[in-house]
């Protein structure tokens, strides 16, 4: 099996609201950004792997793409769902069955909370009951904890948010193009204590799509060339070990269990060869402000209870030592679920090949990133990560 699997193209369709354009739609033009920015037809994709949550089946998109009579599987994992495409598609590659294929996500949400039924996850009646289903509630809950365990002040969640806002603001294909000071977002309503209206990410509207190819397809078509490639150093997907604490589960474990992100950065990081030190920048989800702040430790980027260090010094801005969610996360642009992992990777895609605009990051030696680090996190305790090499 090789391990050279290449990003040659990418394709994003604006994130928010697109009145009278449906979710599919959405990733279709997706799809034709990332075959053009590749010099390919569809005619040329091998395979596709793709998926949504609320925009139904994605191999529907034949019927405005093409009937090439192509395999196209349909992905859902959740949130991961993105994710998880992307592994099919690089395992596809790897496997040497095919030279071509296509990882895309799409959804349209409707406008409001997400609205998940306990009996989808094996819940019982009671556990809705409470408002638990509700994921506001238990992500305030979760932070709750981790503030009074680590000691993390409410500031460094309105930090977290603000960064968000002001990466977003300049930022194409965000959702939220304004910047928000510290003081309105520490004095706005409050959602779920201690988590305000802008410290929450929202339902929203978007595509994404990558076309991967091996590396001998790669070379013949020019792609190795003038950073028109990333490599896929590794990707891993992990799902909840026993006596961790997750969304959608009806108890704490009084045993400190493991974490599905931790596993998953673990086995990525040993799979590329390298560590987190070794990372230029990083796309971490950010359901609200407290999940980038504890996924930046779950993540290894440094310990439970520096993120209060990290967020003062600005560490995790643009031109900190780690720049995080470099186009404003899902805070700014919103969370369609089926394309929100894979815009994290399309994010990265951009700032190794050097075409993030506003956004881009340098490198104190002034040369571009070389690493690009996502990581996505979802119901019901699952994660992914994706380590991309120029």
């Amino acid at each position: 099996m090789s391990e050279n699997v290449y990003i040659i193209g990418a394709g994003i369709h604006p994130f928010g609201r697109t009145e009278g354009r449906s979710g599919r739609e959405q990733g279709v033009f997706a799809v034709r950004e990332a075959m053009k920015d590749a010099g390919l037809e569809w005619t040329d994709i091998e395979c596709a792997y793709g998926g949504s949550a609320a925009a139904g089946s994605a191999d529907i998109m034949v019927n405005e793409l093409g009937l090439t009579s192509l395999p196209f599987t349909n992905v859902a994992n959740g949130c991961a769902t993105g994710g998880s495409a992307l592994v099919s598609a690089q395992m596809a590659i790897a496997s040497g069955m095919y030279d071509l294929a296509l990882a895309v996500g799409f959804d349209k949400h409707p406008r409001g909370a997400f609205n998940a039924k306990p009996s989808d996850y094996g819940l019982p009646e009671w556990y809705g009951q409470t408002g638990m289903m509700l994921t506001t509630q238990f992500f305030a809950l979760k932070i709750q904890r981790y503030m009074q365990l680590h000691g993390i002040s409410r500031e460094t969640l309105g930090r977290v948010a603000e960064k968000a806002f002001r990466n977003g603001a300049i930022t194409p294909h965000a959702w939220r193009r304004s910047e928000i000071d510290l003081e309105t977002i520490m004095n706005a309503p409050m959602i779920n204590d201690p988590l305000t209206k802008y410290m929450f990410c929202a339902p929203a509207e978007g595509g994404v799509a990558l076309i991967l190819a091996s590396k001998e397809k790669a070379k013949e078509l020019g792609a190795l060339s003038n950073n028109g490639s990333v490599k896929i150093a590794k990707v891993a997907v992990k799902t909840r070990p026993p006596d961790s604490f997750e969304v959608f589960q009806a108890g704490v474990s009084i045993k400190e269990g493991g974490k599905p992100t931790v596993l998953a950065s673990q086995a990525a990081f040993e799979g590329a060869g390298i560590g987190p030190e070794d990372i230029d920048v990083a796309q971490l989800q950010d359901t609200e402000s407290g999940a980038e702040i504890m996924h930046m430790a779950e993540n290894g980027f440094c310990k439970d209870g520096e993120q209060e260090e990290w967020l003062a010094n600005g560490w995790s801005e643009r031109g900190g030592k780690l720049p995080i969610n470099t186009d404003g996360g899902c805070i700014a642009c919103g969370e369609p679920v089926g394309a929100s992992g894979l815009r994290q990777v399309y994010e990265n895609v951009e700032q190794l090949r050097g075409r993030a605009g506003e956004r881009q990051v340098v490198k104190s030696d002034g040369d571009l990133p070389k690493t690009g680090y996502s990581h996505v996190y979802g119901a019901p305790g699952l994660s992914a990560v994706a380590i991309l090499e120029r």
